[in-house]
């Protein structure tokens, strides 16, 4: 069971880590489009800063490597 869910967790990990770097590729995509407020930037904006938050918690447990 807990080689189960330490597995779970790094493909959670590393699919937050992926959506975070997506998102702020188009965020900065984007801008140097001058579209920064237009609301799918908004949106994206608010996704990155839930992501953030996600990996926050992980940092704070001691669950994320500082180098990634």
């Amino acid at each position: 069971m807990d080689e189960k869910r330490l597995t779970a967790f790094e493909e959670m990990l590393a699919s937050i880590r992926r959506q975070y770097n997506d998102t702020a590729e188009k965020m900065e995509k984007l801008k140097a489009e001058g579209r920064d407020k237009t609301v799918t930037y908004r949106q994206l904006f608010a996704n990155k800063l839930q992501l953030q938050a996600m990996l926050s918690y992980y940092r704070t447990y001691g669950l994320l490597d500082e180098e990634a």
